[in-house]
């Protein structure tokens, strides 16, 4: 129970930091926006031409009797549409941060100096297309991870009160773990840590990364909301890692208590 308490403080730890250094805030809002315009034109488009999508792949519908055909295709266009919106809250980080390397790149640099006792970063010391090529080949397998467990909770929630209670549940404690799988890899391959070995280090505190990543996926639900939290969640994501490399972090300072109307009498 511990772990869930330090995953969510990580969370809003992250948040605060980047409240606290508007320029980087807003340099990291760039990639969210670029992915959120790309992402709602691919969904607004399937949703004028998925049903003419659908009835070109089942030809072998049209010589049923009416209203089988509409029936059929209908449900396979809702089917589909569904499924969009899933991959599309899955993948939208990994995109997101492949869209925006070089920015989240320099503000988990920022959040580790910052909390660093000696204000250093770990450096990856390889040249940005090579980090580009890496981050590209990671997020690809996580997002087909991740896609194999949306199609599988997709197919259990037609079983009765077990896909209507439990699988919402299970859904998002896996969009979670996902989830902060891609944000954390910022700063772990930062640090040379491969996707084999992320995965295992994440796995040995799973309620660390269920703390993090669950609350953020039930956020990033609520349109928008993911694209201005994006920076917030990196910043978190490189507070998460150092705390499962172990990491020491300096805490930031409290604020100075604003001082008492009697002060001096």
């Amino acid at each position: 129970m511990r772990d869930l308490g330090v995953g969510f403080r990580c969370l809003l730890k992250g948040q605060r930091w980047v409240a606290r250094h508007g320029k980087q805030y807003g340099f990291g809002l760039l990639p969210g926006l670029i992915t959120l315009v790309l992402y709602a034109a691919a969904l607004v488009a399937l949703a004028l031409w998925g049903e003419d999508f659908v009835a070109w792949a089942t030809p072998f519908a049209d010589d049923w009797s009416s209203p089988w055909p509409g029936l059929f295709r209908g449900f396979l266009t809702a089917v589909l549409f569904a499924l969009s919106l899933l991959l599309a809250v899955l993948t939208f980080t990994a995109v997101t941060l492949l869209i925006g390397q070089p920015f989240y790149e320099s503000l988990s640099e920022s959040v580790d100096r910052d909390v660093s006792p000696d204000g250093t970063a770990p450096e990856s010391g390889l040249p940005l297309y090579r980090e580009l090529w890496i981050s590209a080949r990671d997020s690809i397998r996580i997002v087909l991870r991740a896609a194999l467990w949306g199609v599988l909770l997709f197919a259990l929630g037609f079983i009765p009160v077990f896909g209507q209670t439990a699988v919402p549940v299970i859904g998002f404690f896996v969009t979670g773990f996902f989830l902060t799988e891609e944000l954390t890899s910022v700063a772990l391959q930062r640090r040379g840590v491969v996707l084999r070995d992320r995965l295992a280090l994440l796995r040995s505190r799973k309620s660390l990364i269920w703390g993090f990543g669950t609350p953020l996926g039930l956020a990033f639900l609520v349109p928008f909301v993911a694209v201005f939290l994006m920076p917030g969640a990196v910043a978190g994501a490189t507070l998460l890692a150092r705390e499962l490399r172990g990491e020491e972090i300096v805490e930031e300072p409290e604020d100075e208590p604003a001082p008492r109307a009697d002060a001096g009498q």
